[in-house]
């Protein structure tokens, strides 16, 4: 080790105290040229060399650990969100100490992951494992025999998978790093153990990093009142991801529920005995748009037009004809509900989104406002050519048909429909299971029923039916 590279260590956490660089990097990097040159000039050698692994300067607000006595940290993000980076840093500022020999806050820490390869070619030796993140005289030593790591204080981290959950029992640690969490699978059983061999210490933690998977293990940690979460997509960390990577998979999965999981860092849940599953609608999902025969527009309205109010679904559904009606095919090309509007507002929407499809008919639900709904939408459009329905059923009876269209693999969806869909994973068979009315949903049962259930005779004037 050279000397500067001696110094560059030691002044690690020293210049952690000076005011200018507790300002980050982001103030550095919006500065002027001549600020920056200030700034990078006033550094001593021994401080240049520092300045990379001094990660509370460089890192991202998500990567950061909260104040309080936590229990777990779960940091949950988009792919390439710095999730890595943050885990490695963590257990850096756990076992790290003031000087190279100087004992940290944790000197026994776990590190886990799916499998032992995995853990050790990503946690350890990864671009952003702990290797790569630590300074030169405090870099720990890889022990490939006894799978662990030692740092020059004598602190700890032992590799373990999480497929050997067995292997947890009888170690016991002051810290752990867990990554990739949500696709263990047998991830409660080493959870279980993990949080047995964490007894060591005042207040012994864990720092979970993952992409977020509707898993049990996930919701029952993140319910724990002893756990907090920060939170990133994969554009928080665009800087340092390649760029044809982001255009890709923007363009591939912007707009999708496999999108807002992997990307955005976005729990999502199918509620228990749902109608509709994630990956029913991920397998009939289609890119681009065939001759479709017939499109209509279904309007849910809102109860009220105050802010805060339910939406008001708007749904707009395609479909093409066969000689057998068994074997017509429909396409769901847009949700264009909005919320918090006027009725004139909501109504105006309907009809554009009409005219931006070139769509026949508009279906509109009138148990809230009777024939005034009706004539709300003529006084936007008096010509357009209106179906009113009304609910005779709940909306879960009312959706039960629709969801058996899915089953058969008679609808497909467009991408761009991510909160429709997340509408549509919440509803189940004993009714809807979140926050609100499924205001959305409603939209796509009527435009599916219209398109796909009614009879396709066109009509001559407006009806009521009853579902």
């Amino acid at each position: 080790m050279t000397t500067i590279e001696a110094e560059a260590g030691a002044q690690v956490r020293s210049i952690s105290s000076r005011p200018d660089l507790r300002l980050g990097a982001d103030w550095i990097a919006c500065a002027d040229p001549a600020v920056q040159d200030d700034f990078l000039n006033e550094l001593a050698e021994g401080e240049l060399m520092a300045l990379p692994f001094l990660f509370e300067f460089w890192a991202m607000e998500h990567q950061l650990p909260p104040e309080g006595n936590w229990r777990a940290w779960v940091v949950m993000g988009g792919r390439g969100a710095g999730k890595t980076r943050a885990g490695a840093e963590w257990v850096r500022a756990q076992v790290e100490g003031a000087g190279p020999k100087d004992a940290g806050r944790c000197s026994r820490i776990a590190l886990i992951g799916e499998t032992v390869d995995q853990t050790r070619d990503v946690m350890v030796f990864g671009e952003s494992g702990i290797l790569a993140c630590s300074p030169p005289d405090r870099r720990p030593e890889w022990q490939a025999t006894r799978k662990r790591l030692v740092w020059p204080n004598g602190a700890v981290a032992q590799v373990f998978s999480a497929h050997d959950p067995e292997g947890l029992r009888g170690p016991q640690f002051d810290g752990a790093w867990v990554d990739e969490l949500a696709k263990w699978k047998r991830a409660d059983e080493a959870w279980d153990m993990l949080q047995f061999a964490l007894r060591l210490g005042e207040l012994p933690q864990v720092c979970v990093t993952t992409t977020p998977r509707t898993v049990g293990i996930m919701k029952d940690l993140l319910a724990s009142p002893s756990t907090v979460v920060t939170h990133a997509p994969t554009e928080a960390n665009r800087a340092n991801l390649a760029a044809s990577f982001l255009e890709e998979v923007e363009r591939r999965y912007a707009g999708t529920r496999l999108g807002r999981q992997e990307l955005d860092g976005v729990l999502l849940e199918d509620s228990e005995g749902a109608l509709w599953s994630s990956a029913l609608l991920e397998a009939h999902r289609v890119k681009d748009i065939p001759e479709l025969d017939r499109i209509v527009v279904a309007v849910d309205p809102p109860a009220g037009s105050k802010s805060g109010a339910d939406e008001c679904g708007i749904v707009v559904v395609g479909v093409q004809h066969a000689e057998d009606p068994k074997d017509w095919r429909a396409l769901v090309l847009e949700d264009a509900s909005i919320q918090g509007a006027t009725p004139n507002g909501w109504a105006s929407a309907a009809i554009t989104a009409m005219e931006r499809w070139d769509a026949e008919r508009l279906v509109v639900e009138v148990n809230q406002g009777g024939d005034m709904v009706s004539s709300v939408i003529r006084q936007v459009d008096p010509l357009v050519a209106i179906t009113a329905v009304h609910a005779s059923r709940g909306k879960a009876a009312r959706a039960e048909p629709i969801a058996a269209l899915y089953e058969q693999g008679r609808v497909s969806h467009l991408r761009g429909l991510a909160e429709l869909e997340d509408q549509m994973c919440r509803m189940t068979v004993r009714g809807y299971d979140g926050k609100g009315s499924p205001d959305r949903v409603d939209a796509l049962v009527w435009a599916l029923h219209e398109a796909m259930i009614v009879p396709s005779e066109s009509y001559r004037k407006p009806q009521i039916r009853a579902l």
